[in-house]
């Protein structure tokens, strides 16, 4: 995440923000121009704040030479989202919100508040995938190639099982709320659970579709990860039955990677997000880690990183900054006492499926995705730099 400043006063905001906590100037994100700015109403009453003017009317962006903008109507009517829509696109919904397939009931007095949640997640990971340059297509204007996100919850013995199938992602709303999503996370064993976190998981598995199953990205991926015809409901009761196997560290990012390649690659494109995205917000603060620990003496053999100049295009970097920023962002919890936000330890051959990734997500040529993958099967450890 970038690090945004008002319009107006140049007070720090955040992504969420939707007028400045210092001079009050109403706030709105830009999509298509990757920016936080300033709004000023042209056709609503003078004085008119986000959530509060009409669903068609016109704002000046501040940070965009005042070109015309109109609210997300998920903002104009719900409070729920804090994205602006140009005003000559013919959609009433931002780029993220018409993403949506369904929504909670909002005739529940607390699913407004349950699905902001599941929005402003949202919001973040369509952030992300614009700026890594992937396909976000709506699945209502791109049946066969988009993306939809439905939002449901339990009713009565009719369950909703968190997952993806055929483009669209659903999410237990349940999970947005935290004692459920703790007491699950207790449940299935879990050092980490997020809604941010299922959202990533579960486009992963779009990706999986839409970029590597249909071409040659399919040999490498099975030199890596295995091979993904092997029965994955078999493979789901075994899991449930027996646990991840012994060793699984040494293999896989995460015990639930070790369920079947397709949670596998899940999986690593969730902690690839979750790299890529840190990693960002830490350059946009400035954040450099200078180890210094007592040792005797002895100097730490602790990496040293700062996150402004890390390399993002090239992975070993991208590694290097991310694992350096994880053991402060542990520390630092930790004096909090509060869980890791990292709870990970990267194995080799988890590296080297995250490379798959970045590879992928970098558009590589499959001819190079392949060459690595054929030395990774090779290498009992890393790759030799």
């Amino acid at each position: 995440m970038k690090l945004f400043a008002c319009s107006a006063c140049r007070q720090l905001v955040f992504f969420e923000s939707v007028a400045c906590t210092r001079c009050g100037q109403p706030l709105a994100y830009l999509p298509d121009r990757e920016a936080m700015s300033g709004i000023e109403p042209l056709d609503a009453p003078a004085g008119t704040v986000p959530g509060g003017g009409p669903a068609n009317g016109r704002w000046r962006a501040l940070a965009a030479g005042g070109a015309e903008y109109r609210l997300c109507r998920n903002w104009t009517d719900h409070a729920v989202c804090n994205w602006a829509v140009p005003a000559d696109d013919a959609h009433e919904l931002c780029r993220a919100c018409r993403l949506n397939l369904v929504i909670p009931n909002l005739s529940d007095p607390a699913a407004r508040a349950t699905w902001a949640r599941l929005e402003g997640a949202k919001r973040r990971l369509v952030y992300a995938l614009l700026r890594l340059g992937l396909p976000v297509d709506p699945k209502a204007e791109f049946e066969g190639s988009g993306v939809a996100f439905s939002f449901k919850r339990d009713q009565g013995d009719e369950k909703v099982w968190t997952g993806h199938s055929d483009g669209v992602i659903t999410i237990n709303a349940a999970e947005a709320e935290d004692p459920f999503r703790e007491k699950m996370r207790v449940q299935l064993g879990e050092t980490y659970r997020t809604v941010l976190g299922h959202l990533r998981h579960e486009i992963g598995h779009y990706y999986w579709a839409r970029l590597v199953e249909p071409g040659e990205r399919l040999a490498p991926f099975r030199a890596l990860f295995g091979d993904e015809r092997a029965d994955y409901a078999a493979e789901v009761m075994r899991h449930y039955d027996a646990g991840a196997p012994p060793g699984w560290q040494g293999r896989f990012v995460s015990a639930y990677a070790s369920l079947h390649p397709w949670e596998d690659f899940a999986e690593t494109f969730a902690h690839y997000l979750h790299m890529v995205d840190t990693l960002e917000t830490a350059r946009a603060h400035g954040v450099s880690v200078r180890p210094e620990a007592t040792a005797g003496g002895a100097p730490a053999l602790a990496p040293a990183v700062s996150a402004r100049e890390v390399d993002s295009e090239d992975f070993d970097e991208l590694l290097d900054g991310f694992v350096a920023l994880t053991l402060t962002l542990n520390d630092l919890n930790r004096s909090m006492g509060l869980h890791d936000p990292y709870p990970f330890v990267l194995s080799p051959p988890a590296i080297d499926k995250l490379r798959f990734v970045h590879d992928l997500v970098r558009g590589a040529q499959p001819g190079e995705v392949a060459l690595r993958a054929r030395r990774a099967s090779r290498l009992s450890g890393p790759e030799p730099k």
